[in-house]
């Protein structure tokens, strides 16, 4: 699943990889939780499973962090499988796709494809200012 944003990724691939909410969120823990999990709040590296879809919560101080805690797709207000499509689009897609076409295409509202698209783009851009452990975790992301 590494190969998510590979460039030879079909729209059909795409479609089967992340047809649900479910795929989704377990390819976002695989990458947020692939080197072990550590609590935001007290450190703590054991954990048991949370309350909703690959969630954890601390063993110790009993915090549960959601699978898009911390990502761009935190408080997404639509489905997460749409996010990663117009995520997709943005990062790898051959031809520039308007928001009208957004919009239509996963039906949304086109200032809600806008205004997720500007978060895309506008955390693209400020990727020259992480710190190298920060580009190294979104490389995972964005790479074979």
């Amino acid at each position: 699943m590494r190969n998510f944003f590979a460039e030879d990724l079909t729209k059909d691939e795409l479609d089967i990889l992340f047809q649900s909410d479910e795929k989704c969120l377990e390819f976002i823990a695989t990458l947020k939780w692939g080197e072990g999990f550590e609590c935001r709040k007290c450190g703590n590296t054991n954990y048991c499973i949370g309350k909703t879809p690959f969630s954890r919560r601390c063993t110790k101080c009993k915090s549960e962090e959601s699978a898009t805690a911390g990502t761009i797709f935190h408080n997404c207000k639509f489905p997460v499988s749409k996010a990663f499509y117009i995520a997709f689009n943005v990062c790898k897609g051959n031809e520039e796709i308007s928001t009208y076409e957004y919009a239509r295409r996963l039906s949304l509202r086109q200032m809600t494809c806008w205004n997720f698209r500007t978060k895309i783009r506008s955390s693209l851009d400020s990727l020259t200012t992480l710190s190298e452990t920060e580009k190294k975790d979104v490389r995972k992301l964005f790479s074979n």
